[in-house]
């Protein structure tokens, strides 16, 4: 089983890549680790995972991250699983509403590989070993900040976690038929600018074991 870990960027995943068992990364035919850097945002996230569907031909690809919670009374440095994603800035802000591409009817709502406005992932259920909660995610390239704004997406999409990747991995793996997994840990709230306050590094500590966790038991079941 070949598997592909990728992240934004490469302190993302770092600390499993210097720590996951090297039987993974080395001579295994059973389980073997790739890691990944995909760049950040949609647009080159989007390129490198078409780019990596096409010549890597992976039979897994876990996407990880930190990510911020639009939820208040959510705990900072839970690990969670995105069982859907949105689009969260492809649109127009018209009348004060905002409207996406289903709005604006230049996109059918369930054209693949949407399906009801969402990308969600119908490989989770087999590939959430660790039974990790499941959330929906929104994925932006102009991080929320504006609390109009915020309050605008969360009316609108009801979503839990904001990432600037995760729909790209969502996309390009349903439309390339790629079981997926999107694992990201939360490191701070959405719309909170002061990173004194956010939890990066405990965020990365637990996304990390969690990963490595999450591959000792796929290599039981492969």
């Amino acid at each position: 089983m070949r598997v592909i870990i990728s992240a934004a960027t490469v302190s993302e995943w770092m600390p499993s890549f210097l720590n996951l068992n090297p039987l993974y990364t080395g001579d295994s035919h059973r389980l073997k680790v790739q890691f990944h850097q995909s760049g950040i945002g949609m647009l080159a996230a989007g390129f490198s995972l078409t780019k990596l569907a096409l010549e890597d031909k992976p039979d897994l690809i876990i996407q990880a991250g930190i990510a911020g919670t639009f939820q208040s009374d959510r705990a900072l440095g839970t690990v969670v699983a995105i069982q859907e994603e949105t689009i969260g800035d492809l649109g127009v802000e018209e009348d004060g509403r905002w409207k996406d591409l289903f709005d604006l009817k230049l996109e059918k709502s369930s054209y693949h590989p949407f399906e009801k406005r969402k990308l969600p992932n119908q490989w989770i259920s087999k590939f959430n070993l660790l039974q990790l909660e499941e959330v929906s995610g929104i994925t932006v390239n102009e991080i929320s900040t504006s609390p109009e704004r915020i309050q605008k997406l969360v009316k609108k999409y009801s979503p839990v976690i904001e990432s600037m990747e995760g729909a790209a991995l969502h996309y390009v793996a349903r439309e390339f038929n790629i079981p997926f997994l999107q694992i990201r840990a939360i490191s701070n709230f959405v719309g909170e600018r002061n990173k004194d306050n956010w939890m990066m590094k405990e965020a990365i500590e637990n996304l990390n074991n969690t990963l490595i966790k999450y591959i000792d038991q796929l290599y039981l079941i492969s």
